[in-house]
């Protein structure tokens, strides 16, 4: 049997902090109230005693003086506690508090003669006394406690506030935000004293601008060394092409691409990390787009179009994207390399052994490879970082009955997909069937 799941609130800090006040808050009344409600008992009591003993003191030389007792005293009376009498009769004296007429009473008895002579004395302003303290006590309480929670909740919430402020902060900052900071003001200011929220936020701040330092130094370094080698690469190609023709000619000449390559590679990379990118938007049709990127690709690949899309991007960038995964399935995966335009989503699917569980959990890493296969491991970063700056969704994934999927999932533009061309507005007959448009065959 499943145990009912508390609400998201009662997991929270306020509500914790909440409870707890409220237990503590009412053991210390309650504490508190006990003791008091003891120690102005025992007040109360011990001053009627000691008022009921000398009333029986008083009546005692009077009985034995032969004067007539007072309406509040007797010979065994009516109303005496039995175990007053036994204990009067016994010799010795006590008092009890008990009832008499209905009335609260404190009865003193003492020996007389073998029989119990007994006073009794109203009881009834003492009782209203201690009931009254009783609900002062409950009253003072319930106000003590809702005060207290009121505090205790202002200050709980200005804490929490603090603790969701960096939260929201450290998630801005995995998210790639590394210009995200708290600044607690009792960061700022080395004369205020700072408690664990502010030492907490302080070292998040801390580390992300160490973070931030790190990555720049790391983006430098990469833009400065795909920078310079540019030049002597520029040099080797025009080298290599004034080589006689051979085997060793190719060689080179193919090894002078894959560096170049690379290069261009790494400052795309470099320039995806600096943020600094810039879209240039028109309307394409998805469908058109998707199959010009496989030709290009000399590939063979197979196209479905089920369902055609007009979509507002940058073409260069989305077939930048398409072309890397399209690459990435013929380099790395297995035939039969599958791209489908599915309205605004294109998903790339290849046969292959599907991609690794680092690249499902983490995304693509730079120069990380798998089972020795050609390549940088830049095709997807570059991708990824493709995707974002068009605003599209790229998702990784694995068939269930094998193979990589790579899904991609562009904003669609609000538009009747027969009253566009690729790349601009123009008149165009009305759409085909879908069943006519789908097309399996092979590029």
């Amino acid at each position: 049997m499943r145990r009912p799941r508390l609400p998201r609130w009662a997991a929270g800090l306020p509500f914790k902090s909440a409870i707890f006040i409220t237990v503590m808050c009412c053991t210390l009344a309650a504490l508190l109230g006990t003791l008091v409600h003891v120690a102005v008992t025992n007040q109360t009591v011990d001053q009627a005693r000691e008022k009921a003993l000398g009333r029986l003191a008083e009546v005692t030389e009077g009985y034995e003086a032969g004067e007539p007792m007072p309406p509040f005293a007797g010979l065994d009376p009516a109303g005496l506690p039995r175990q007053l009498r036994t204990l009067a009769v016994s010799g010795e004296r006590g008092t009890m508090v008990n009832t008499f007429e209905g009335r609260p009473t404190m009865w003193a008895a003492g020996p007389a003669d073998g029989q119990a002579l007994a006073v009794r004395v109203d009881y009834t302003h003492s009782v209203r006394t201690i009931t009254g303290l009783d609900r002062a006590i409950l009253g003072s309480s319930v106000l003590a406690i809702g005060a207290t929670l009121l505090v205790g909740a202002f200050a709980v919430t200005r804490i929490t506030r603090r603790l969701h402020l960096t939260a929201q902060v450290a998630r801005r900052i995995s998210a790639g935000d590394l210009d995200a900071r708290v600044n607690d003001p009792r960061t700022e200011d080395p004369s205020r004293p700072q408690d664990e929220v502010a030492t907490v936020s302080g070292a998040l701040d801390t580390m992300a601008s160490s973070l931030q330092r790190k990555l720049q130094s790391e983006q430098r370094f990469t833009a400065d060394v795909a920078h310079e080698l540019r030049t002597p690469l520029t040099g080797l190609t025009a080298a290599a092409e004034l080589l006689p023709e051979g085997r060793p000619a190719e060689l080179v000449r193919d090894r002078v691409r894959t560096m170049r390559s690379l290069t261009e590679d790494l400052l795309e990379i470099s320039r995806l990390d600096a943020g600094r990118e810039t879209v240039d938007l028109a309307v394409h049709e998805l469908g058109e787009l998707a199959g010009r990127v496989v030709r290009a690709s000399a590939a063979e690949t197979e196209v479905r179009i089920v369902r055609d899309a007009i979509v507002e991007t940058d073409r260069r960038r989305l077939e930048r994207v398409l072309g890397n995964l399209v690459a990435n399935a013929h380099r790395h995966g297995g035939a039969p390399v599958v791209l489908t335009v599915d309205g605004p989503v294109v998903t790339v699917a290849d046969g292959g052994p599907g991609y690794p569980e680092y690249l499902l959990e983490h995304g693509p890493a730079r120069f990380r490879t798998e089972g020795g296969s050609k390549g940088h491991g830049l095709g997807l970063t570059i991708a990824v970082g493709q995707a974002a700056v068009i605003g599209a969704e790229l998702v990784f994934g694995n068939a269930p009955e094998g193979g990589a999927v790579a899904r991609l999932e562009l904003p669609e533009y609000p538009a009747d997909p027969g009253t566009f061309a690729a790349g601009c507005p123009a008149a165009r007959p009305a759409p085909m069937p879908e069943r006519e448009r789908e097309s399996d065959a092979s590029v």
